[in-house]
């Protein structure tokens, strides 16, 4: 049988870990502020599939999470399988050609395209072409800081 004491314990427990979570949570990402980011001033890291340049991946004023990458996918490539997450995507053609599938459904696109995930829709992408393909990737996380307190509203 569970004893006042132990409801007491265990709510007081619930609460420190909460509280200890948020605080990490707001304190691990400082906002990004206004910014540029230079293409010569982004590594490049090598992957089984091409490359993948890390250009930002931070809080801002009115998301959780605002992160933005590059990725150099070599022909006949994928840089992961099929997935699907919480978060939303855009994803600009830089060069060459993607095959995007969506929920079943694959289309081509080329330089200049814009492909957007839907949060919890099943995505994936591949490169059919002679060619590597560059395209950007930008993942907005639900949310705000102002919803966690941490921002006045």
């Amino acid at each position: 049988m569970i004893t006042r004491k132990d409801a007491v314990v265990a709510v007081t427990a619930v609460c420190v870990t909460m509280a200890a979570v948020t605080l990490a949570d707001s304190v691990a990402k400082p906002i990004m502020r206004s910014s540029v980011f230079n293409w010569a001033n982004i590594k490049a890291e090598s992957t089984k599939y091409g490359a993948r340049r890390q250009v930002f991946d931070a809080r801002t004023a009115t998301l959780n999470g605002l992160e933005c990458h590059v990725t150099t996918l070599n022909p006949g490539e994928v840089p992961h399988a099929g997935h699907q997450h919480l978060e939303e995507e855009l994803i600009i053609i830089k060069e060459g050609t993607l095959e995007a599938m969506q929920n079943g459904v694959t289309n081509r696109a080329g330089p200049g395209a814009v492909i957007f995930e839907a949060s919890n829709e099943l995505h994936g992408l591949r490169n059919p072409g002679p060619t590597a393909a560059t395209y950007y990737v930008i993942k907005f996380s639900p949310g705000t800081l102002k919803d966690k307190g941490v921002l006045p509203k």
